[in-house]
């Protein structure tokens, strides 16, 4: 009898080792394949994002001096950057795991350039709006122009507010961007 009971236990142990050890073996096939899938969801809400912020610049642009739009931003992974000497609205996402694009080239996604960069581990992104030839985009905190403004992750959304200021001297229409959600 005693022998019986042994038995059971060791086919006990035996068979929840197994059943862990096929467990693991899932999760090392199916977890790679979960994190491309919210990098890519990502991705995509970025170049959403960017095709937003242009459409409403677009927008401002085309109006009467004085037009103004509100963008309201949620980053949930990557840095948003304003650059005011450039005229270039930039996303750079870190740690994905598949590269957009070949490595080191621009590939046009409608007006959002894309790059792909490897790292050690995995990729960064950038996604790029370029106003160089449309408009003069110059991002203020109060009166004060910024030549770089980064804007990090935050579970609220960023709300900026995108004002047509007319042309400048080079004939270019000036968009003045103000963050206004009070962060």
């Amino acid at each position: 009898m005693k022998e019986r009971k042994g038995q059971i236990w060791i086919e006990t142990v035996l068979y929840t080792l197994i059943g862990l050890a096929l467990i693991g073996l899932v999760l090392a096939f199916i977890t790679p394949k979960i994190n491309e899938s919210k990098d890519r969801a990502v991705i995509e809400q970025s170049i959403g994002l960017l095709n937003l912020i242009d459409d409403k610049t677009n927008i401002i642009i085309s109006g009467a001096p004085g037009n103004a739009r509100n963008v309201d931003v949620t980053l949930k992974k990557g840095d948003l950057y304003f650059n005011s000497e450039s005229d270039k609205i930039t996303i750079v996402l870190n740690d994905i795991t598949e590269p957009l694009t070949e490595e080191g080239q621009d590939v046009d996604i409608g007006r959002i350039t894309a790059r792909s960069s490897k790292t050690q581990k995995a990729y960064n992104i950038t996604l790029i709006l370029d106003y160089s030839n449309i408009a003069d985009i110059k991002y203020l905190e109060g009166t004060e122009e910024i030549k770089e403004k980064k804007i990090t992750i935050s579970s609220t959304p960023y709300r900026f507010s995108f004002t047509n200021k007319g042309s400048d001297a080079g004939a270019e229409s000036v968009v003045e961007i103000k963050e206004i959600s009070g962060r």
